[in-house]
């Protein structure tokens, strides 16, 4: 173990990791240099079911557009608000192949959710499209996705929910345009998949929650008892 540690620690002064948020040096075994670890916009007050970050520390319970009408999924769990780096890391990550990015997030991911009580039975990454997955030649949602299964001991299955039809890119969208872009969008090659299951959805941001409540509604369709939905950032 000390051997260990010392490589690590050698291997860190001859090569130094860089952040990828700012490009400065991390320091010893750390993944951030230590000013973008302190500007993390981590999430502390959101609404339980939808995750929609609250302004003030003392606002409680549901938002008002679930209370009006509830969402398909049980409960949401964002770990950071979309903000600076929180956003460069993201697009880095679906659109620049830092792969790494996934695997340091989704380790984060899966040490927020450790301290939560309520486990699922099935992790389900949203899926992409054949022609966008072929394009990118990953799936980010599933590359997170990875580290959180294997860290909460929770089978991962990315092969029953397929995306049916290669959507428009919803940004600039209406929350309502978002709604028709991905209706008919989900769909499970075996709909005995999730029958009376707890499955949790992962995927990299949320924002309006269409993409995850139009993939909850397929999951509910086919018997799932919940489906909660775990992300790695809340616009």
């Amino acid at each position: 173990m000390l051997l260990n540690k010392w490589l690590i620690n050698i291997q860190d002064w001859l090569l130094p990791r860089l952040c990828p948020a700012c490009g400065d040096p991390t320091g010893p075994g750390r993944k951030l240099c230590p000013g973008c670890e302190r500007s993390l916009p981590v999430l502390h007050f959101a609404c339980p079911r939808c995750a929609i970050p609250y302004e003030h520390p003392d606002t409680q319970g549901e938002c008002g557009a679930c209370q009006k009408q509830a969402p398909a999924f049980t409960r949401a769990v964002a770990l950071y608000r979309y903000a600076p780096p929180v956003d460069h890391f993201i697009r880095a990550l679906k659109f620049q192949q830092q792969l790494g990015l996934a695997h340091l997030l989704g380790e984060r991911l899966a040490q927020r959710l450790m301290r939560g009580t309520s486990r699922p039975e099935l992790i389900i990454p949203v899926p992409l499209h054949g022609a966008r997955l072929r394009e990118r030649g990953y799936n980010q949602a599933l590359e997170i996705a990875r580290p959180v299964a294997r860290a909460l001991g929770i089978p991962l299955d990315f092969r029953s929910l397929v995306r049916m039809r290669a959507t428009a890119p919803q940004t600039g969208m209406t929350v309502a345009a978002r709604r028709r872009n991905l209706r008919g969008a989900f769909a499970l090659r075996d709909d005995t998949a999730v029958r009376n299951l707890r499955v949790a959805l992962v995927d990299d941001v949320m924002t309006t929650g269409s993409t995850v409540q139009a993939a909850a509604k397929c999951l509910r369709a086919a018997g799932a008892k919940e489906v909660d939905i775990w992300v790695i950032a809340r616009a």
